[in-house]
């Protein structure tokens, strides 16, 4: 009986083997296929127009909006930027402008300092120059009053020293002739 079952078995599966192999390849079935294929094309097409190409619609388009925004926030940036660097250039500039015309005030204020300080100082090494020459000539005229003193008093002690009466006179005509050249 066993062998009955198992008989009985076997033959069911060569009947269904027997018709020649998969049955997507069975031309009795094609028209029932063919149904089902255009059913479920027709579903997923619905589905598809329906629900999934309108969603990934609105993402690109949300998408490419945020990326306008973006390029256009970026430009705006950008326009900012180029102008912060045209005022921080023109500030630089001011403010280069500005210590050149300081430099040149303070150069000015201690060029006028020095030229005074300077006219004073010459006035000051002139007041004592004259006081100097002054002074010099005093001197000079003091010794030549003393080196004429003490020649005329040499010159007649020379004269008395060789026996001789001195005339004050000739012997102070004679040192001042000598004494000129």
């Amino acid at each position: 009986m066993a062998t009955q079952t198992q008989d009985a078995g076997h033959g069911a599966a060569e009947a269904a083997h027997g018709s020649g192999g998969m049955p997507q390849l069975d031309f009795s079935t094609y028209a029932n296929q063919i149904f089902w294929l255009v059913v479920t094309l027709v579903v997923i097409y619905f589905i598809l127009s329906r629900i999934a190409l309108p969603r990934i619609a609105a993402v690109l388009a949300e998408r490419q909006g945020t990326i306008t925004n973006d390029l256009a926030a970026a430009e705006d940036l950008k326009a900012k930027a180029v102008e912060a660097e045209t005022a921080y250039n023109q500030a630089l500039a001011d403010a280069r402008a500005e210590a050149q015309r300081i430099a040149a005030e303070t150069r000015a204020e201690i060029q006028a300092d020095l030229d005074e300080a300077i006219a004073k100082a010459d006035a000051q090494i002139a007041a004592k120059a004259a006081e100097s020459e002054a002074s010099i000539a005093e001197i000079k005229a003091g010794a030549i009053e003393s080196v004429e003193a003490v020649a005329v008093e040499t010159a007649a002690e020379i004269v008395a020293a060789f026996g001789g009466k001195a005339d004050e006179k000739a012997i102070a005509a004679a040192v001042a002739d000598r004494m000129k050249g």
